[in-house]
């Protein structure tokens, strides 16, 4: 029995939150569906604001004609899979910062907590980190963010000797948004992991399409590590 298309639709967004955006070519490769099938399941997905086309980024010098399109999940779609916890989080959060007396005091005790939730996850990531070739580590990353929600991929960054870590997808999105210090938090928590200074080049929270952190492959010296990571932390970089 043919799959309903409804059902079709939701496949098609939700290959969108694993991979990133995306060409009509690559989700047709992706789900063995037609390009036709794939652009007519867009067409529906767009006029339902869940995604909205953009122009592929490219690299290097671009040939004659047009730009190839990709669809993005809209900040709609995102909601559609989770993130209706949301505004309690964002309650809990101002009650710390209220407790701990507001101003700075009330930043510090973000920031504290922060980086205790991503330490806590940092230690389920470590032991498949130690596992893995040291020019493996940033993949090994990626694969037990993918376990916990993320739906990351590493890949080599255009035109540089260094990876990309994208997370297409983040369940804390809405609420890093007005607290950018888990942000932060997971980026020094990434650099500690990885032995590397890390750069967040491109984040969710900030209106983003994807979280990008920019990762060499030459480690740094531990005092360039940790000066790397609070100059970039948790913002796109000017």
């Amino acid at each position: 029995m043919p799959e309903e298309p409804h059902g079709t639709r939701g496949r098609v967004a939700r290959s969108i939150l694993d991979h990133g955006p995306s060409t009509a070519a690559e989700l047709a490769r992706r789900l063995g569906l037609t390009q036709a099938a794939v652009r007519r399941h867009l067409d529906a997905l767009a006029a339902d604001q869940v995604v909205e086309a953009r122009d592929k980024p490219v690299y290097g010098s671009r040939g004659r004609g047009r730009p190839a399109k990709v669809f993005a999940l809209t900040d709609s779609g995102r909601n559609a899979f989770d993130q209706s916890y949301d505004e309690l989080a964002v309650q809990a959060l101002r009650w710390i910062a209220r407790t701990a007396g507001g101003g700075r005091r009330g930043e510090e005790a973000l920031l504290a907590f922060a980086r205790a939730r991503a330490e806590a996850q940092a230690e389920q990531y470590r032991p498949h980190l130690e596992q893995a070739d040291p020019a493996g580590r940033t993949r090994a990353l990626a694969e037990a963010l993918t376990r916990d929600g993320y739906a990351a991929t590493a890949r080599s960054a255009p035109a540089s000797a260094g990876e990309q870590l994208c997370q297409h997808h983040c369940p804390v999105a809405h609420v890093a948004e007005r607290f950018p210090q888990l942000c932060e938090a997971e980026t020094e928590v990434f650099s500690r992991l990885l032995g590397t200074h890390v750069q967040r080049l491109a984040t969710i929270a900030h209106g983003d399409g994807v979280c990008t952190t920019y990762v060499p492959r030459t480690p740094r010296t531990n005092h360039e590590t940790t000066t790397a990571t609070a100059r970039t932390a948790g913002r796109n970089p000017a």
